[in-house]
């Protein structure tokens, strides 16, 4: 069942700007400036996202001289991954269920 999910990391993705941000961490590691650059925020608002997506545990921080660089979790991911596949499972096997009504 999806229960074991972290509700903070489906309402971490559930924002355009993050998923977004995820989708260009899934391909390269990138700092503050490269994502300001990628995804046209300004600098404090792609901060706050960022501590969002760091405090879900999605994203993780390599310090690099004055930088930050930004990392996607793929273990995080993946287990994500593996409980909407659980899910959808379980919904292919109650397309027959049905429940009489009282």
């Amino acid at each position: 069942m999806l229960t074991s999910v972290d509700p903070d990391v489906i309402r971490a993705l559930s924002d355009p700007l993050r998923l977004r941000i995820v989708n260009l961490l899934a391909r390269e590691t990138l700092c503050t400036t490269h994502l300001v650059e990628e995804t046209g925020a300004r600098q404090t608002n792609l901060s706050n996202h960022m501590k969002v997506l760091r405090e879900a545990g999605i994203v993780e921080t390599e310090p690099c001289g004055r930088y930050t660089y930004y990392k996607l979790r793929p273990e995080v991911m993946a287990g994500l991954s593996e409980q909407f596949a659980a899910l959808a499972a379980s919904a292919r096997g109650a397309v027959e269920k049905k429940r009489a009504c009282p």
